[in-house]
């Protein structure tokens, strides 16, 4: 009797761990309306070798409107403005544009700076406890997203970090740090506009 009370127990324990994951997560993404980081990413190829690393800060405000800032080691800048997606790199004094709803779709940007419902979008499972991070995966409902699955670690700050596993085999992980919660930002910082001999693809 005593093994099936520490079984039921264990059991009890589990689901309220599981449930708080997803409502922490749901809790999330209704409270945090704007928030700022620094990352870094690395990228893995389907033999788990690194291929690629890179540092930089994002920040965006709900709904649809955020910037990643790839720093190192090339200069890239992704900007949604609520409308479009701009993707300029600027090595290649080149911008491509997209209309944010077929940029955005189930894609991690979504589960960051999204609308709130935009965990319809999602089925979701709880991971459990790992390096001090509760994880949670989604995997997105639909079909034509451009990754299979996406695991988000949370903390009591909220999402600190992200493992994307694409169609390709490829791993994308992502810490965050410094991260701010609400903070007051420029509005300009989600707008953009080409620089002079910028070549535009797309419909702006």
């Amino acid at each position: 009797m005593l093994r099936v009370a520490f079984a039921l127990l264990a059991l009890l324990l589990g689901a309220q761990a599981q449930a708080s994951s997803l409502e922490r997560f749901q809790s999330y993404v209704r409270t945090t309306l704007s928030a700022r980081a620094d990352f870094e990413q690395q990228v893995y190829d389907g033999r788990r070798q690194l291929v690629q690393s890179a540092t930089g800060q994002f920040s965006f405000e709900r709904p649809g409107r955020f910037r990643w800032h790839y720093a190192t080691p090339m200069r890239q800048l992704i900007v949604g403005d609520g409308e479009r997606v701009w993707i300029y790199d600027e090595d290649l004094a080149q911008v491509t544009v997209r209309r944010l709803e077929r940029a955005l779709g189930s894609t991690p940007a979504a589960l960051l700076a999204g609308s709130a419902d935009v965990v319809q979008a999602f089925e979701f499972t709880e991971l459990g406890l790992r390096e001090g991070l509760e994880w949670l995966e989604a995997k997105p409902r639909e079909a034509e997203a451009g990754f299979v699955r996406i695991r988000l670690g949370l903390s009591a700050v909220g999402v600190e970090a992200m493992e994307l596993l694409d169609h390709f085999g490829q791993t994308t992980q992502l810490r965050f740090s410094n991260v701010e919660r609400n903070p007051a930002l420029d509005p300009a910082g989600f707008r953009f506009t080409p620089p002079p001999g910028t070549d535009v693809l797309g419909q702006p």
